[in-house]
């Protein structure tokens, strides 16, 4: 009995420096095989493009940004032409685009993060719970800690005329993903946990419209679009992109509907490739003089999005609207967002603040394409898996690691056996 102690003590010794050392292994991007080895721009494009000829893609757009200028641009479509002015609808990208827009409003004394929202509402509340309600702020949705349990994932709606209104969405979202209730509620105790929620960014384009007075797109048209001249970029699409706007497609290449959500903020940002090369650059110092924030916003404001506000691990995860991918040096780290809804949408963005150096995708009709390529770049970059390539290879680190402990055990057993043959050949 007690050699069996022992050797069950050494198979779970062995099993927590293995599973530690396929951790390891995975942040560092042991068990990852980017598109390609070479750093280099051209190598990096080659790829892309050999990608595209492999996995289904309906429309493409992608700009590799170096020191805060475009280096090279790429474009693909299955039928319709696609340039750098196509207008895309970027999905949960909107998020990182909505969150400038709430910092905006704590520069002008709109809000204040740290001010329970609902002292700021008086069209809609969040409902009673049995945790305290006035511990969501504003900094708690940016960063996704504010307790909301809603997992809001909207789907959109086919008919323009079944959008419902803003109270209506936030009090049981219609358009929830299946299986969740779409009831935007605090569920866990504020700032007790990182939990994604969708809901939180329909709460906070509430408080746009209740702050500014005007309608969420208004806001963002007059207060963020129109002084960066960003010209194709709209919540709402109307008539002057529509006829820019591209193509649709299901994951089976058969065309698929254009949805429309009534969270905006959240899902709904209709932009092209131009435009966020431009909202690229508000993070960066301009090389003919342009400041951080292009006179739009202070440099500390943007700088204060991506400070952390959760980590996973002792790795950084989030900021106020956008994610932490991956530390570099100075005590900063590559940021953005990505965007993935269904048909399938999937957009991407990664800023490095240090070298200005970046990547911008959109993307339809699959569901993962731009979140590799961006995460590859990252890699590639930085010899490390960023946030959502760790994601992405959890399946594997899960086999990687079974695969190790079998091996432990079946050793273990190899050498227990051994032990006892040789014991009794003794005897």
């Amino acid at each position: 009995m007690k050699r069996f102690f022992t050797y069950t003590l050494a198979v779970g010794l062995l099993s927590v420096a293995w599973a530690s050392v396929v951790l390891y292994g995975a942040l560092n991007g042991w068990w990852h095989k980017p598109i390609t080895k070479s750093r280099d721009t051209k190598s990096f494009t080659s790829a892309v493009n050999e990608t595209i000829k492999k996995e289904f893609v309906g429309n493409f757009a992608m700009a590799i940004m170096k020191n805060g200028k475009v280096e090279k641009e790429i474009f693909y479509s299955h039928s319709k032409p696609v340039n750098r002015n196509t207008i895309f609808q970027v999905s949960s990208l909107s998020k990182f685009v909505t969150a400038v827009g709430v910092m905006k409003l704590t520069e002008v004394g709109k809000i204040n993060l740290d001010t329970p929202i609902s002292r700021y509402l008086k069209r809609w509340q969040l409902p009673p719970s049995k945790f305290d309600n006035e511990q969501v702020t504003a900094r708690r949705l940016l960063s996704h800690t504010a307790g909301l349990t809603d997992e809001l994932g909207y789907s959109g709606f086919e008919n323009k005329d079944s959008v419902q209104t803003l109270e209506e969405s936030l009090t049981k979202a219609k358009d929830a993903d299946k299986g969740i209730s779409g009831e935007v509620k605090v569920g866990i105790e504020p700032n007790s946990r990182w939990k994604y929620s969708g809901g939180g960014f329909t709460l906070l384009q509430l408080l746009i419209e209740e702050t500014s007075g005007q309608s969420f797109n208004e806001y963002m048209v007059n207060n963020l679009f129109k002084p960066l001249n960003m010209t194709s970029s709209s919540y709402i699409l109307d008539d002057s992109l529509k006829n820019r706007l591209c193509e649709f497609y299901s994951a089976d290449k058969t065309p698929a509907p254009h949805l429309y959500y009534t969270s905006l903020a959240a899902t709904s940002l209709y932009s092209s490739l131009t435009d966020l090369e431009v909202f690229f650059q508000l993070f960066l110092k301009g090389q003919n003089g342009e400041p951080i924030g292009r006179g739009q916003l202070k440099p500390e404001t943007l700088k204060a999005m991506r400070e952390a506000h959760w980590d996973m691990m002792g790795e950084k995860i989030f900021g106020l609207g956008c994610m932490l991918y991956i530390d570099i040096e100075n005590n900063e780290d590559i940021f953005g967002h990505d965007g993935k809804s269904t048909p399938p949408i999937n957009t991407a963005i990664r800023i490095n603040p240090v070298t200005g150096d970046g990547i911008i995708v959109l993307e339809t009709g699959n569901p993962d394409i731009a979140t590799k390529i961006a995460s590859d770049w990252v890699f590639l970059k930085t010899g490390k898996g960023d946030t959502l390539l760790f994601t992405m290879l959890l399946g594997k680190m899960i086999k990687i690691l079974l695969a190790g402990v079998l091996f432990i055990i079946a050793i273990t057993i190899w050498v227990a056996i051994r032990r006892q043959a040789f014991a009794s050949n003794k005897d």
